[in-house]
């Protein structure tokens, strides 16, 4: 487990992010976890959690102009990242020895509005233009792939070019029983060819509970279970 990741589980965990008993998605599964971003609601957990997202990102080695974030979590998410790139930057730029300095990147970010806006600047697209831009999409998790689809879209025709996608959480499981051995990311990468950066996966999370004295380890052997009955 890299300490990128680590660290996440932990914080997500602190802040009521990462939950566990029993929840029903939308798919109608009962899962033993549930992952909520929007509980990522203070400036202390959001900068923690941003700054994971930006480690994601720079080891990824994705090349892109413009950050998007889907409303509405993919807002708060797409701004604090931006804050947090830009900040990693200048730590590095601090720390190089090497005098011939690198244009900086601003780290442009942008978001959709549910409705589209006629006085004003108008349009879908808030923030930064993505027309003829690399558009990295910031998301919290895929589970069906729905909203990943709809900001394909979305980028599309407004002249974007979609390039990847980063989310919190892979859960590794089959997006349907049509498609029994495909996750929701793998249907991304076969669907629009744009790769899915995940900063954990749930093996990590079992990995996590099974290595920590954790106050959920007990609920090890349904999240196993679970795990086995929809692994893809």
């Amino acid at each position: 487990m890299l300490p990128t990741e680590k660290e996440f589980i932990e914080a997500a965990i602190k802040h009521k992010v990462l939950s566990f008993g029993s929840f029903t998605l939308k798919s109608g599964r009962q899962s033993p976890y549930f992952f909520n971003a929007g509980n990522f609601n203070t400036g202390e957990s959001l900068a923690t959690i941003s700054k994971l997202y930006a480690k994601t990102i720079l080891e990824s080695g994705v090349e892109f102009d413009v950050i998007f974030g889907p409303a509405y979590k993919g807002i708060p998410l797409a701004a604090s990242v931006s804050i947090a790139l830009s900040q990693l930057q200048d730590s590095s730029a601090s720390n190089s020895h090497d005098s011939s300095a690198t244009k900086k990147n601003p780290y442009p970010f942008a978001f959709d509005r549910k409705e589209a806006k006629t006085h004003g600047e108008g349009g879908m697209i808030v923030g930064s233009s993505i027309e003829n831009k690399r558009v990295l999409i910031i998301d919290d998790v895929i589970t069906a792939g729905t909203a990943i689809t709809n900001s394909f879209e979305l980028i599309k025709n407004n002249g974007g070019i979609p390039v990847a996608v980063v989310v919190a959480i892979d859960r590794q499981e089959i997006a349907s029983a049509e498609l029994s051995n495909t996750s929701a990311i793998q249907q991304v990468y076969q669907k629009f060819g744009i790769p899915v950066y995940p900063i954990v996966k749930l093996d990590t999370i079992i990995e996590f509970l099974s290595s920590s004295d954790s106050e959920f380890n007990h609920f090890l052997p349904t999240i196993q279970e679970y795990r086995n009955k929809y692994a893809c």
